[in-house]
Parts: structure tokens; C-alpha cells; sequence
């Protein structure tokens, strides 16, 4: 369990984590409006996990706001090409966002309990049983399918993103996996949904 945190300590750490984020030169389309890419995936996970556990404590909060902080700075070709290069890129990325989140907490003052907590989340040295690492998961894998699945189908191709989706449901909670079903989808993007679905 770790230390409870008042509104306004709450606040102030998100919108660290936020201020951190802004600078993404990537952006995308949320509701209408283009954002940088990091930022908005930040609040739509987020939101995700207010939807989850609408009790959930600052740690899981503070995890979702920060899982992909400061990404962009650390891109995919800094790693060699295959899925070793692939792999290898992705553990490097939970190592620098958990040392990113500490450095953005530290200079607030917040408890080192949530501190280390929040750095076990983002860095995903939790266990897959513990509830939280669960919700982090469901929502981070909801905003995939909210904001990335359109791209990838268009780039990967009918068959190749539903086996893509399909491993991506087998990581999700069967409350997520109700929720994903409710995300406005083009239709081709729903048919691959569903026929992840039923494979998975």
C-alpha cells in the first residue's frame, strides 16, 4: 500500500509529468484536435484507468500519466532491426521512463514509498496478478486500439493486425476487453476487433 496523496499533490505531479510530455514533436488526432502524441496517450490512459478502478490510488494514476514519458527521445532505431533490436528497445524504454518519473517526483516531495511504486509500475517489475499491473495494462492496450489500431491495419494489413490484436486481447482483462468493444472503430477496424476476438 502505499502513501495517500492530497488533491492538490496529486495535481501538482501530473502536471509535472505533463510538462515533461508537451514537448513531443509527434502528434495525433484526439476528438478533432491534434496533440502531442505522448501527452494524449497519457490522459487517454488515464482515463482508461479511472474507468477501471474509479477507486484507483495516486500510484496507478501517476503510473498511466507517466508509462510513455518522454518516449520520442529514445526512438526505435536506437536499437539494432529484428525482435531482439525490437525487445531490447522496450526494456530499455521501462528502465528510462521509471527513472524519468523519479526524477519529475523527487523535487515535489512525495513520499518515497509511492515514488518506488510508481517506478515498479512504469517500469512493469510488478507482478501481471497484481490489480494495478492489470488496470495499467488494460489501458494502455486501450489506447492502442482507440488511437493506433486504424494506422497499423492500414500499414500491417487484414491478417497480420488481427493476429497483432488478438495477442493484445490475450493481455487484457475481460472487463477491458467489454470496454474495447464500446470504442467507436471505422468498421474495417471493428471487424478486425471482433475477429481478434474470436480467435483469442
Amino acid at each position: 500500500m502505499t502513501a495517500s496523496v492530497d488533491a492538490t499533490a496529486l495535481a501538482d505531479a501530473i502536471a509535472a509529468i505533463d510538462a515533461a510530455n508537451v514537448d513531443d514533436p509527434n502528434t495525433i488526432v484526439v476528438a478533432g484536435e491534434t496533440r502531442p502524441k505522448e501527452l494524449a496517450h497519457a490522459e487517454l490512459a488515464t482515463a482508461w484507468v479511472q474507468r477501471l478502478q474509479p477507486d484507483a490510488d495516486a500510484a496507478l494514476l501517476l503510473a498511466a500519466r507517466a508509462h510513455h514519458v518522454r518516449r520520442w527521445t529514445i526512438p526505435r532505431a536506437t536499437q539494432p532491426s529484428g525482435r531482439a533490436g525490437y525487445l531490447r528497445w522496450r526494456r530499455s524504454l521501462y528502465d528510462f521512463h521509471a527513472a524519468e518519473v523519479e526524477r519529475l517526483l523527487g523535487p515535489l516531495g512525495c513520499d518515497p514509498a509511492l515514488v518506488a511504486r510508481v517506478r515498479a509500475l512504469v517500469a512493469k517489475r510488478v507482478a501481471r496478478t497484481d490489480p494495478d499491473a492489470q488496470a495499467l495494462e488494460d489501458a494502455l492496450c486501450l489506447v492502442f486500439v482507440e488511437t493506433q489500431l486504424h494506422d497499423v491495419h492500414q500499414r500491417l494489413g487484414t491478417e497480420h493486425v488481427t493476429s497483432v490484436v488478438a495477442k493484445t486481447l490475450r493481455k487484457m482483462s475481460p472487463e477491458a476487453i467489454a470496454l474495447a468493444a464500446t470504442i467507436p472503430l471505422a468498421p474495417a477496424d471493428a471487424q478486425v476487433l471482433e475477429m481478434a476476438r474470436s480467435s483469442s
